[in-house]
Formats: C-alpha cells, sequence, structure tokens
C-alpha cells in the first residue's frame, strides 16, 4: 500500500517544465526509466543520458520505483559494485534523489545524494514551506555534535508527510547496529531534531558500555534514528495498515545494512517502541528479514502469538513496560509479546522513583514516552543487549505483566500519547 497518493509530489520530484531533448543510440529515456523495474531500472540508469537522468530525478513514477518499489539490495549492491567511479558520480550528482534511497548501495555514496537533494531543495524558490519546515528538521538534525559520532543521512523522501533516516556512527565498520523505530505521531516535520537526539543518547549509552561489549564483526557501533515510514495520528490510529507498509519498508533497510556487510554482518537489533513495536512484530514474522535482538518498549501488541514466530536470535526478544504507561501490555492490535507463554524476557524496569531511592543507579521510566531518556534503567538494559550483553540485564521470566502496578485497561483515547508531550531537553 502506497503511503502517500501518487498525485502528491514533493519539490525534488517535480517533473521538467520542458521535457528535455532524448539522446540518440542505445541511451535509455524518460519513459523507458518509468517503466523498468528491477535490474533493469539499474541497467537503465547507469546508460542514461545526463539530460534524461536529470529529469528522472524530477520524475514520480521513478521516484516511486527507486523508493516504494526497489530491486533488492543484493541486486543494488552488485549494479553498483560493477560501475565505475566516474559513472558512480554521475549518479550521485545527476540522479541523487534515485541514489539516495537505493537499499544496498555505500551509504558514504547516499549520503553524498540525499545532502545534495537536501541542499538543492532549501535553495530551490519552488521548494514550500511545508517543504522547507521539513527539510529543516532534516538539516538540523545533521549538524555534527560536538566530539559526537559521523551522521549519515540513510534517506530522504518528502512526498507526504516525508521519510528520513539519519545513522549516528560508521555503518560500514560497526560491530553493533541497532536501529529504532518510533511510534504514533512521529513526522519528520515534527520530532526528527528530537528523534535523533533520542539516537544519540542510546548510542551515548552504548558506548560507555563498549569495554565490555560482546566480540562481532567490526568495530564501534552505529545507530539508526529510522523515520522511515508514515506513522499514525488520528485518522489512521486504530489501524494497521501503516504498520503492514511500514514492515515492509524495515525488511528493505535492514536487509540493505546486512547486505553491504556481506560476510561481515554486524550485530543486528531493532529497538521498537509503541506503534513501531508492532511494525517490527510484523517485519520479523514476514520470512524477510533478520535481526539478533528485538526490544519493544510500551507495546500495544500484534498478531504475532509467539517469539518462535520472528527471526530473532535465541532469547532475543525482550519486552519492556514503564511504570503507569497506559499502552504497553495492552493487546490492543494483538497478542501481548509481555505476556505469559510468548517467549519474550520481561525487563524489571522497577528501578528507583530517583537515583537515591534504595542506592539504585538507574531511575524508573514513567509513562509512555519515557524509556529512552538518559538516567533510566530502560535505556540501560537496551544498550546492554545491542553490544550483546543481555546476560547483564536485569530480567524477570514470564509471571506478571511486567509493568508495574496501577496499570489501567486500554481503550482509543489512551493512544493520545503525543511526542510534543514529551519533557523539553536540558
Amino acid at each position: 500500500m502506497p503511503e502517500a497518493p501518487s498525485d502528491v509530489v514533493a519539490v525534488v520530484h517535480r517533473t521538467a517544465d520542458a521535457q528535455p531533448q532524448v539522446a540518440s543510440g542505445a541511451h535509455p529515456d524518460l519513459a523507458d526509466l518509468q517503466a523498468d523495474h528491477g535490474r533493469a531500472f539499474l541497467d537503465d540508469l547507469s546508460t542514461a543520458s545526463r539530460a534524461v537522468l536529470a529529469a528522472a530525478d524530477r520524475d514520480p513514477r521513478v521516484a516511486a520505483t527507486a523508493m516504494d518499489d526497489p530491486p533488492s539490495a543484493a541486486v543494488a549492491r552488485s549494479w553498483w559494485a560493477g560501475l565505475g567511479a566516474g559513472v558512480q558520480a554521475r549518479l550521485e550528482q545527476d540522479a541523487p534523489v534515485v541514489v539516495g534511497n537505493l537499499d544496498g548501495l555505500p551509504y558514504a555514496a547516499r549520503d553524498r545524494a540525499n545532502r545534495t537533494v537536501l541542499a538543492r531543495a532549501l535553495a530551490d524558490d519552488r521548494t514550500t514551506a511545508s517543504e522547507r519546515a521539513m527539510l529543516g528538521q532534516v538539516r538540523a538534525s545533521l549538524v555534527p555534535d560536538p566530539d559526537g559520532p559521523p551522521k549519515t543521512l540513510m534517506a530522504l523522501d518528502t512526498r507526504g508527510s516525508g521519510r528520513a533516516a539519519i545513522a549516528l556512527g560508521d555503518l560500514s565498520t560497526a560491530a553493533d547496529v541497532t536501529v529504532v523505530v518510533p511510534g504514533m505521531f512521529f513526522t519528520v516535520t515534527g520530532q526528527m531534531v528530537d528523534f535523533t537526539a533520542t539516537a544519540g543518547d542510546l548510542y551515548d549509552e552504548q558506548a560507555t558500555l563498549s569495554p565490555i561489549a560482546a566480540p562481532g564483526a567490526g568495530t564501534g557501533l552505529a545507530v539508526v534514528a529510522w523515520m522511515g515510514y508514515r506513522t499514525p495520528d488520528l485518522s489512521n490510529i486504530l489501524s494497521l495498515d501503516l504498520a503492514k507498509t511500514g514492515a515492509h519498508r524495515l525488511e528493505r533497510v535492514v536487509d540493505g545494512i546486512q547486505q553491504t556487510r556481506a560476510g561481515a554482518e554486524p550485530r543486528m537489533g531493532i529497538v521498537a517502541h509503541s506503534y513501531g513495536s508492532t511494525t517490527a512484530l510484523i517485519a520479523l514474522s514476514s520470512g524477510h528479514m533478520h535481526a539478533d535482538s528485538l526490544t519493544l518498549l510500551g507495546s500495544p501488541g500484534s498478531d504475532v502469538r509467539s517469539a518462535s514466530q520472528l527471526a530473532v536470535g535465541a532469547g532475543g526478544v525482550f519486552v519492556g513496560g514503564a511504570h503507569w504507561d497506559p499502552i504497553a501490555g495492552s493487546g490492543y492490535f494483538g497478542v501481548d509479546p509481555g505476556g505469559a507463554g510468548f517467549g519474550s524476557t520481561v525487563l524489571d524496569l522497577a528501578g528507583g522513583i530517583d537515583t537515591a531511592d534504595a542506592g539504585d543507579v538507574f531511575r524508573r521510566p514513567i509513562g509512555h514516552n519515557d524509556y529512552l531518556k538518559p538516567g533510566t534503567a530502560s535505556l540501560h538494559d537496551v544498550a546492554l543487549i545491542a553490544v550483546g550483553r543481555s546476560d547483564l540485564v536485569r530480567g524477570r521470566d514470564h509471571r506478571g505483566n511486567g509493568r508495574g502496578e496501577g496499570l489501567v485497561q486500554v481503550s482509543p483515547d489512551m493512544f493520545l500519547v503525543r511526542p510534543q508531550d514529551l519533557q523539553p531537553r536540558d
């Protein structure tokens, strides 16, 4: 299911005012690229003239192929590796919308392409106010942090409500890669800066644990702030359609990370919050994606009935429910992954109300949006799991609901827990 109507076209996808003159000879024309799929799409991209590439990069049908129905990451990786450096550079410059969003291509090339799209769109007088607000959030999210990890713009799609993904750390060498999947009401325009900062908090927590991290294929770590699907709002909060579409996109982005590291795959962890946990459960039960660990926070459930249905490493499914989180354990969308018999480890997030309570180092997360805040027991546990040290996580068995006392039964209005209700950052 497409995430936005086909007639919703962002500034970087507008059709040219005048059709370019098509090159003669064997070069494909715009119509060829509009009709192409799979390897043919890639081969025609690499042989198209610069004029055709420029038109294709503004064409909504070509963009839709690259972003919604692309060749597999394995095919894209093989194709790109077979191109000469000159052709690769030409594609980055003349077709950055396409190159920047093809899973399987090197992330350095995608970053350069997506930053080109970002800069061109912000400089374009035709960019609308809403598009400019969206792009401004992406630009602000990419500002380097002092002494922080490098940031890679993995994806940028300005159609509809937009999609973007930013990696903190080096995806090409990281031993541990964590993809963070957001829940309801998160949009690029509204929350990309804060969501990237949250990924940075997780990166920092994992970095402090690097001396005790389990050995992996690579060095260092990377955390991906994946705003890669349209999350629900008031008009569609009760539907699973966006979770299903998001699951397909999540499958592709994880496959892309793994394909670029073929033969030396990193330890892959998925951290999913709220509706994002439903999306991740669908993806990992599809047979098209695998991960070493899955951590679900504040989950409303899914139709997955058991951890055995998930392509996750043995003992690698963890579920966290904060004190006074009305969403966690509700089972609104099906089976509660923290319930007895599911086969997950329920995290013990009781902690202390503050750091001095009972001598506990970490405080208890409170409510639906507190899980990845610095200083919480949940952030620390998520980081331990991500670096392969789940043996140090304070877990408990499947008895009890794992969410603390005082839980109230969910109803549709309980889902109106908005990102803007997050406490301001220091």
